[in-house]
């Protein structure tokens, strides 16, 4: 299987716009792995995945409380993330996106979900 990193138009606007969004809250860093999937990370731990996608085009996944994966799976355009869904990870193509903005929400809830309690602690003073 070839593993390639994001290199479309359409996936670098993707990594761009969460990039925006995911480096505003404490400790992100981001990283590619050998999966060429870039992810936003906070205590080494993932919290966005962005992918190239192959025919369908790029992708973004996002970790959500489990509740919160319930409400977005009963939306048309998202979808469980393949091999770690069950851990409440939601998907959505970059193509059934209508702005950026409308993922912050869940990508802070991502965050909050990976992030140790301090920095948990640390953003919720800065809301």
């Amino acid at each position: 299987m070839v593993h390639e990193q994001i290199s479309s138009m359409e996936g670098l606007k993707m990594v761009a716009a969460v990039r925006e969004l995911a480096m505003r809250l404490p400790e992100v860093t981001e990283q590619v792995d050998a999966f060429g999937h870039t992810s936003f990370r906070v205590n080494d731990k993932p919290f966005v995945i962005l992918g190239e996608g192959g025919t369908e085009g790029p992708s973004l996944s996002v970790k959500v409380l489990k509740t919160t994966q319930e409400i977005l799976l009963a939306q048309e355009h998202f979808y469980k993330t393949p091999y770690i869904g069950h851990h409440g990870w939601v998907s959505i193509l970059d193509k059934n996106m209508t702005s950026y903005g409308e993922m912050e929400d869940y990508i802070r809830e991502g965050y909050m979900c990976a992030a140790p309690k301090r920095l948990v602690k640390q953003l919720q003073h800065l809301l």
